[in-house]
């Protein structure tokens, strides 16, 4: 497929050789962070007309590129389909091309449905994924035009798809139907309150650190004077903890697929493009981060009593990142942060580590 046909290159944007925007390319490379974005909205009941992203490329491009390795791609913006359906489909063409190649596409706008083509165009690479979704709403209808009110109940119910964890952060009890809440819990996935998240990363990166695919529905992030996403919320992540967060995904070590979704991209808001703009900075930083950790790596053991069961925690000595379980598989143990292992210590263990 050529995607010439699909997508509208970038206008150029003058920067200085410091600035990140100085080596940016326009052609998918191996290894590379792939940004491409979207403006079609009619999975939210909204408009699909192409948007100019300059503004929001002017606040990206002029940011520092540091001592940034990993080469980042601008792709440009995609042109909606006719159909739902068939932006879906060719989304999906684009993101199998930057797979196949290594790289780790970030898709900018378009509603929170998009986060099923992330999913399965993932799915065709490999098999169990562990997603990671922010969003403020847990909707599991089960229409059958795909919208943002089914995605999930899609990749969660769909026997062609492999998935080994999901995690939702961020639901506000307020906003969402509790049946759907307990649905989650009762399939025995996590879901973390959006309280839960705040002034600090430590409790909820473990949900993040074995993350194939991580999407942000900008729902969950607070407004400040004009509207940052299509469905403006008073509380939320505020601008600190949303940029502190996407620098946890992109510390991820499995990292392969990234979604912001439903952005207000009719915001001339430059705050909000700031927002934007160093959200995806964050991303881009926390991978640099995790390519740069050493390969090999050592585990401290320690052992805790409760009830006269013996349960075992491992701590990474480099990254300092825990774990619960005595395999010595590290993947067959179960990430947690070293507030889990204090509470063991006093005796309380969560749930998530008593399961079968």
């Amino acid at each position: 497929m050529e995607f010439e046909d699909f997508i509208i290159a970038p206008r150029k944007i003058r920067t200085e050789k410091w600035q990140i925007g100085d080596g940016i390319t326009n052609d998918i490379k191996e290894d590379s962070i792939v940004l491409l974005f979207v403006s079609d909205y009619r999975g939210a009941d909204g408009e699909a007309e192409s948007q100019d992203f300059t503004g929001i490329r002017k606040e990206f491009y002029k940011l520092s590129q540091l001592d940034f390795e990993i080469p980042v791609v601008d792709l440009g913006d995609l042109v909606s389909g006719r159909t739902p359906q068939d932006s879906h489909y060719i989304l999906q063409e684009v993101l199998s091309a930057c797979h196949y190649k290594g790289a780790i596409p970030v898709i900018v706008g378009g509603s929170n449905d998009f986060a099923f083509s992330l999913f399965s165009a993932l799915n065709f690479h490999q098999q169990d994924i562990s997603y990671t979704q922010i969003s403020n709403v847990v909707s599991l209808k089960q229409d059958e035009e795909i919208h943002e009110s089914n995605f999930l109940s899609k990749i969660l119910g769909s026997k062609n798809f492999s998935i080994k964890n999901y995690h939702h952060l961020g639901y506000q009890k307020h906003l969402n139907e509790m049946d759907s809440v307990k649905l989650i819990k009762e399939v025995q996935f996590d879901i973390i309150r959006l309280a839960e998240m705040m002034n600090s990363t430590e409790k909820t990166e473990p949900y993040f650190r074995k993350a194939d695919l991580v999407t942000i529905n900008c729902d969950a992030i607070e407004s400040f004077g004009e509207a940052f996403s299509m469905n403006p919320q008073v509380n939320g992540l505020n601008r600190r903890e949303i940029c502190a967060y996407m620098k946890e995904i992109g510390l991820s070590e499995r990292l392969k697929s990234v979604g912001i979704f439903n952005y207000n991209i009719y915001s001339d808001s430059q705050l909000n493009h700031q927002l934007l703009a160093q959200m995806i900075w964050y991303l881009i930083e926390g991978i640099n981060i995790q390519r740069s950790h050493p390969k090999e790596k050592s585990y401290e053991t320690f052992y805790v009593l409760i009830n006269d069961e013996q349960y075992a925690f491992k701590r990474e000595v480099f990254s300092n990142l825990w774990y619960f379980g005595d395999d010595e598989d590290i993947d067959n143990c179960i990430p947690c942060s070293r507030s889990d292992f204090d509470e063991a210590k006093k005796g309380f263990l969560g749930p998530r580590f008593t399961r079968n």
